[in-house]
């Protein structure tokens, strides 16, 4: 297998964990769906796979491309992206204290209140974009920060060089949630960050036909090795299929999430100077307070925009239903461009603005996007 040391993420995307298969020359990664493995007359295990709960070769592959990508170490994969959250969580003693933003996914905030309120685990909600407030929040008993850029829906940016500067000097292992920028536009391992988090279900597939997460890491740790071992142990594994399906998507992530980008900064542009608009949260336009941050960290900025409407919630909902184009669904970095009024999902506890949109965009030409959304906030 030939080295993937110092190429480009293209060809790391097609090739990374896909060698030609040796047994047939097929091209295509096949898919191993046999949960067990035969033993030599000495016992061993020839190929490294004894059980499917323990490795598979499509999980093998999936972890190997996506280290790769992200220029880690190791990674694992994962059932779900909130799996991810909680096998980290897990690795968590009572009474430690873990710092995450104010602007989390909600699922993660879900998953602390609603699986691990049993276990006197203290997390904190704060404004990770001020690297000030990070460091006055740490605590003697802080031992994860959760940190998430671009956030999910308002589109924060985390100065990550600084973050982990100040977690590294309290000696805090860090977490990155990169699922809004992919490794194609941001590599939070380049300025310090201990492991990246990804809800693989969104760009990486790409396709909206699977539901799966990675975790990957510059060096061991014990985080990680708790969440190898709650991967392994507890079950938490993604089947055959889905991780066959996400090396799939994989292959065309580069093209997608840049033809997505450049379509999500002339969209945001377009409605920026709309009279209906109130603002928009886009890391790629000047007036984004963090601009300049997210132009050190990230190549491009992103499929994923927000926007309040002037004439409040019932305007939002009522723009989200008129669009034709965009699809009124959950979810993210697919091929279908979606539309979402976020507070509506997240419920009665939701910290979203309810005059909020979040709009992922898709394949679909940018001159009919825009023209779809110049008709709905009519």
């Amino acid at each position: 297998m030939p080295s993937h040391r110092n190429k480009h993420i293209e060809t790391l995307a097609v090739h990374a964990g896909q060698p030609v298969d040796p047994a047939t020359s097929a091209i295509a990664t096949p898919i191993h769906l046999s949960p067990t493995y035969e033993r030599t007359a000495e016992g061993t295990y020839p190929h490294g796979f004894s059980y499917s709960r323990d490795d598979n070769p499509n999980r093998h592959a999936l972890e190997t491309c996506v280290a790769a990508l992200e220029g880690g170490e190791r990674a694992l994969a994962f059932p779900s992206g909130i799996a991810v959250a909680a096998a980290v969580l897990q690795a968590m003693k009572p009474g430690d204290h873990v710092l995450a933003p104010e602007d989390v996914y909600h699922g993660f905030r879900r998953a602390v209140s609603g699986v691990f309120d049993l276990v006197n685990l203290e997390v904190s909600y704060i404004d990770m974009s001020d690297p000030a407030t990070v460091e006055a929040s740490i605590r003697e008993n802080t031992r994860l920060l959760w940190l998430e850029t671009p956030s999910n829906p308002l589109l924060k940016i985390t100065d990550l060089a600084a973050t982990t500067a100040i977690a590294r000097k309290a000696g805090i292992l860090t977490v990155c949630d990169g699922t809004f920028a992919t490794p194609v536009l941001q590599h939070p391992m380049d300025f310090g960050v201990d492991m990246v988090a990804h809800s693989s279900t969104k760009y990486l597939g790409g396709h909206s036909d699977v539901v799966g997460g990675v975790l990957i890491t510059g060096k061991d740790n014990f985080i990680f090795k708790h969440a190898r071992r709650s991967q392994r142990l507890g079950g938490a594994v993604p089947s055959p299929f889905d991780c066959w399906l996400t090396l799939r998507g994989i292959a065309t992530l580069p093209c997608r999430i840049r033809l997505q980008s450049t379509s999500a900064l002339a969209i945001a542009e377009y409605l920026d100077q709309h009279a209906a608009v109130e603002q928009v949260f886009y890391p790629g336009l000047p007036t984004h307070p963090a601009h300049d941050i997210a132009r050190q960290q990230m190549s491009m900025f992103g499929g994923m925009l927000s926007f309040l409407l002037k004439d409040g919630a019932e305007k939002a909902i009522r723009v989200a239903a008129k669009t034709e184009i965009f699809v009124r669904a959950t979810s993210l970095g697919g091929t279908h461009s979606l539309i979402e009024h976020r507070a509506s999902t997240e419920g009665p506890l939701t910290r979203t603005p309810q005059n909020l949109l979040r709009l992922s965009i898709g394949l679909e030409n940018t001159e009919d996007l825009i023209a779809d959304l110049d008709e709905a906030l009519r």
